[in-house]
């Protein structure tokens, strides 16, 4: 009897438990909501998040994938650029070369031709080899000096240092960039490039075809750097002064006196340019032309009559052929079209630091600008000066501009210094 209450007790107990057991297992009630579609949003949710995680890895990967490829695209740059510098150096010496050998050459050939038709008549007859000797080499001096007042060799060799200095400083920046660490974005090599390009269209080293035009009809600045692009251009109202980094309304007052003084000095660089034109100009057809008068003076020497020893015919050759040397000497001797080429350079550093600052000041939020302290003092090292002397010269430029007085006080003649002390 006890063994029958035992197995009943835990026959009721195991029951029991098993119904702990199954209300235990039992998933809860969730209300409306079937399960299937729980257990689905659950599932969707943790692939979401999966995806989200996945895609900004992705976004972290493609990020540094594009600065690795940015800065292998700057350093490809960086060696063309030095190739470059390379190239218009040894192009420079080249050209500068070719004006020293030519003018000699020139030079020579000219004199000794005076020195033959001269020599033709020394004796009462006429020596016929002498005349025509001399007639070939001035026609020979005059078809030389066309050639080479037509490429100017000083000019070209101007033309190759200025490429290779500002290679070389395009060089500098991209090292500078790539020093410091700082990640280069796409934008930059795009500008950089583009700055590249610039300059090879400004200083070309081919001569045929590409070569720049030596007498062109109006002096403009040489241009070496991108134009911007038109949303660059449009002139942006209203300022953001969140963080003034380094900026004030004086200081931008300031900047904008600097570049009014400016105009004044490239507008007189590009008047020393074109005076410098019309006489290379004159010297360029006067040199061949009086080569070519003692050509033919040269030629009728022989037929004057034998008392007069050729005196008329021999007077023009040598006198045309001596002052076709002079000519020569002092338009290429003297470097005219590399003094051309100095002036036409320099209108365009201040065309280039114009259109600097007024980019800079054309920019809305000034968290975005260059330090304004930082681009104060690269304006005034430009320009020659010291940041207090800069800021003497556009007070000073400010007050004669709102002065009415016809009288010329001390400040008056002090704003008519020019804006830059270095060139």
């Amino acid at each position: 009897m006890a063994s029958l209450h035992a197995s009943l007790l835990h026959s009721s107990a195991s029951s029991v438990s098993k119904r702990r057991i199954m209300s235990t297992l039992q998933f809860p009630k969730l209300g409306t909501v079937p399960l299937k579609n729980t257990i689905q949003k659950m599932v969707e949710g943790f692939f979401s998040v999966e995806s989200s995680r996945s895609t900004t890895m992705r976004d972290e990967e493609d990020s540094k994938v594009s600065t690795a490829t940015s800065i292998s695209e700057l350093y490809l740059i960086a060696d063309a650029v030095a190739d470059r510098v390379e190239m218009h150096t040894n192009m420079g010496v080249q050209r500068d070369n070719w004006n020293a050998l030519l003018l000699t050459s020139i030079n020579t050939i000219t004199l000794t031709a005076a020195a033959m038709a001269a020599l033709s008549t020394a004796t009462t007859t006429t020596f016929l080899p002498l005349n025509l000797s001399s007639s070939l080499l001035f026609t020979a001096a005059a078809g030389m000096m066309v050639v080479m007042n037509k490429i100017q060799p000083s000019q070209l060799a101007e033309e190759q240092r200025n490429a290779a200095r500002l290679f070389k400083q395009l060089h500098r920046e991209i090292q500078t960039t790539l020093a410091i660490g700082k990640n280069p974005t796409s934008k930059y090599v795009k500008d950089t490039m583009e700055k590249v390009l610039a300059l090879d269209r400004a200083y070309p080293l081919p001569l045929l075809g590409a070569m720049l035009d030596k007498f062109p009809k109006t002096v403009e600045p040489t241009v070496w750097w991108p134009s911007p692009s038109p949303k660059e251009q449009q002139e942006k109202k209203g300022f953001l002064w969140n963080n003034n980094n380094g900026w004030s309304e004086k200081l931008e007052e300031e900047m904008r006196e600097i570049v009014r003084v400016m105009k004044k000095d490239a507008e007189e660089y590009k008047r020393l340019g074109k005076l410098v034109l019309k006489i290379n100009k004159i010297l360029a057809i006067s040199g061949p032309l009086l080569a070519g008068v003692a050509a033919v003076g040269s030629a009728f020497v022989g037929s004057s009559s034998p008392s007069h020893h050729g005196g008329v015919a021999l007077g023009v050759s040598v006198a045309a052929g001596a002052l076709a040397s002079v000519v020569n000497t002092l338009e290429h001797g003297g470097q005219v079209g590399m003094v051309f080429e100095i002036y036409r350079n320099s209108a365009g550093f201040f065309k280039l630091l114009k259109e600097s600052i007024e980019a800079t000041l054309n920019q809305k939020d000034v968290e975005r600008r260059e330090n304004g302290q930082s681009f104060e003092l690269k304006v005034a090292l430009n320009l020659g000066r010291s940041p207090s002397e800069l800021r003497d010269l556009a007070s000073h430029a400010s007050f004669s501009s709102s002065s009415y007085s016809s009288s010329r006080s001390r400040d008056e003649e002090a704003s008519d210094e020019f804006a830059s002390k270095l060139f």
